[in-house]
This record gives structure tokens, C-alpha cells and sequence, in this order.
């Protein structure tokens, strides 16, 4: 049960990822493989600021301020992306190559190293864990704080951080749902479904590409500021595969809503993201080699992208067959 819930809360974190990719691939139509190098980013600013304020410390240096910062430095390499896109007229998917390339040496630079951890070091999750000790505090003989629940003892720290994150992604979907029906918002989405009429009306649609890069990266920078946080270390290779997991997300949280309704659709990322990480979950314990995870992951995506076509032929030839009858 405890795997469960840590699935659970890996799935959640993620869905940030979700929401990036469904922003570049769905809203924009854009290919940005960004992704895994603004992932790993996240991740290594965040990490590398909170392992500086232990020793030195500041205000830019606590958990959420380094978390806040590692999300906007992604959305400064989406960004990136975006002007080498739309100033240079490099092709959208080689930008996305160029900027993930160079980010694996900046990555380096900020970390010094090719992972940092996080280990006895305060992160986003140990004010939520600590009031949930006070809450139920641990045995006085110092066991391991857990809570029965339905015959099952739960760590009350993974309670605690499943808790917390889910608020905090609850958090993050409101703002992102209202942030679309803004003008700004508005305009960006409508720059995905038709540039050509949005530049008849007056808009600069290389902007809005940009900027729409930009909170895409963000949002997935700020997926592994915290999932560094989460797992208590940051790698260099941490955002390898990244990609294909926020897009099978994604693909999967439309098969299960069947709906273009904003609010449904970013119901539907998160969906997606916990379906898929309870899957992955799911083949390891039946005992599936952790080498062989990739290969499992590419055939869920594979069956994400062609059962919903397989589903809606299979659909359309019992309707004719009836009607033929």
C-alpha cells in the first residue's frame, strides 16, 4: 500500500510534466523536446540552491523560492526555444534539440557534479510531513511513525507529502484553467488552432508561440524542481525519456475524457499520469527488469496512440453493419 501511495504521488507530481507537454504538443502543435533537458533543470537549480542555503542561508535559497526559480529557469529555456524558432527560422524540432543539448552542459555547470543530494536537507515537503507528526506523533520507543488504515500501516511522511501534493497540483490546474480564459490565454490557444486568422485580428502569434513555450517549460522545470525534492536527489540523466512520458500522459487523459473541454482536458493530464505511473508501477511488481522499463514504456505509448483509432473503426463498422441490417 505504501508503494501505492508513493506511485500515487510521483503520478501527481508529474502531471506538471503533463500539463507542459499538452501545452507545446496539443495547444501549440509544437514538437519541443525541451522537455528533458528543462526537467533536469528544474531539478539541478532547485537542488543546488536549497544544498546552498544549508551552508549559506537566504531568502532566494529556501525550498520554495528554489523551487519557484528552478520552474522560471525552464521557462526561460523554453523561451530559448521559442526565439531560435521564430527569430532564426530553425526548424521547431531541431531548436528543441539544440537548447536540450546545450542545457545537458549548463545542467553540469549548476550542479558541479553529476547528481546532488538532498539528503537531511529541508525541502517543500517537510512542512507538510512535520505538521503531520504533530498530528500523529511517532511511537515514544522511536518505530517508525505509520498509521493503520483498513488492515495496512501507512507511513504517515508518504500520507502527508500525498496529501500536500495533491493540493498543490489542485492548485496549479485552477491557476493554469484560468489563466486560459484570459485574454492572454485565450489568445495563445487560439494561436495553436489558427495562426493565420489570429494575425488577420492584430496578434503577434511568434509571441505567442514564445511565451507559450515559456509556461510550458516552466510548468515541466517545476515538475522536477519537486520530484528532485520528492525522490531527495537530482541527476544529470533524470530527464532522459521524459518527453514520451509527459506525451503518453497526455494521450492517455484524452482516450479517458473524450472531451476538448478545458477543464476536462487538464482532469484528464493528471488521469493520465497517475494511469500511466500505476501501469509502470504495476510491471515492476510482477517483476519486469528496471532495464527493460524504456522498452515497456514506448509499447504504453504505442498503445496509447492506436487504440483510440482501433476503438473509434471498431465503433464505426458496428454502426454500419446495424444499419446494413
Amino acid at each position: 500500500m505504501n508503494v501505492l501511495i508513493s506511485t500515487l504521488t510521483i503520478g501527481l507530481i508529474l502531471s506538471l510534466l503533463a500539463f507542459g507537454v499538452y501545452i507545446s504538443f496539443r495547444i501549440f502543435n509544437f514538437p519541443d523536446i525541451t522537455t528533458e533537458g528543462s526537467i533536469t533543470l528544474g531539478a539541478a537549480v532547485a537542488a543546488a540552491l536549497i544544498l546552498h542555503g544549508s551552508e549559506n542561508p537566504s531568502w532566494f535559497t529556501t525550498p520554495w523560492a528554489a523551487t519557484l526559480l528552478g520552474g522560471l529557469a525552464g521557462g526561460v529555456a523554453g523561451v530559448a526555444t521559442g526565439v531560435l524558432h521564430t527569430r532564426f527560422k530553425i526548424h521547431g524540432l531541431l531548436s528543441g534539440i539544440l537548447v536540450m543539448t546545450a542545457l545537458y552542459s549548463i545542467n553540469l555547470r549548476v550542479m558541479g557534479q553529476s547528481n546532488l543530494s538532498l539528503n537531511d536537507v529541508p525541502t517543500i515537503f517537510s512542512g507538510p510531513q512535520f505538521l503531520a507528526e504533530q498530528l500523529h506523533p511517532a511511537p515514544a520507543d522511536g518505530g517508525v511513525n505509520q498509521l493503520p488504515f483498513a488492515g495496512w500501516n501507512l507511513f504517515v511522511n508518504d500520507l502527508a507529502a500525498l496529501a500536500f501534493t495533491l493540493l498543490l497540483i489542485a492548485a496549479v490546474g485552477a491557476a493554469l484553467y484560468f489563466f486560459f480564459r484570459t485574454n492572454l490565454g485565450t489568445a495563445m490557444r487560439a494561436t495553436g488552432d489558427n495562426a493565420q486568422m489570429i494575425r488577420a485580428l492584430g496578434s503577434n502569434t511568434n509571441a505567442m508561440l514564445v511565451w507559450g513555450l515559456g509556461l510550458s517549460n516552466a510548468l515541466i522545470a517545476l515538475a522536477g524542481a519537486i520530484f528532485a525534492q520528492y525522490q531527495k536527489f537530482a541527476d544529470v540523466q533524470m530527464g532522459f525519456g521524459m518527453v514520451v512520458l509527459g506525451l503518453a500522459s497526455v494521450i492517455i487523459g484524452e482516450a479517458l475524457v473524450r472531451s476538448r473541454d478545458l477543464v476536462l482536458t487538464i482532469i484528464g493530464s493528471v488521469m493520465g499520469s497517475l494511469l500511466f505511473r500505476l501501469l509502470v508501477a504495476i510491471a515492476l511488481q510482477w517483476g519486469l527488469n528496471p532495464n527493460d522499463l524504456k522498452l515497456i514504456t514506448a509499447g504504453f505509448v504505442f498503445i496509447a496512440l492506436v487504440l483510440p483509432g482501433f476503438v473509434s473503426k471498431l465503433g464505426k463498422r458496428k454502426v454500419g453493419g446495424l444499419q446494413h441490417a
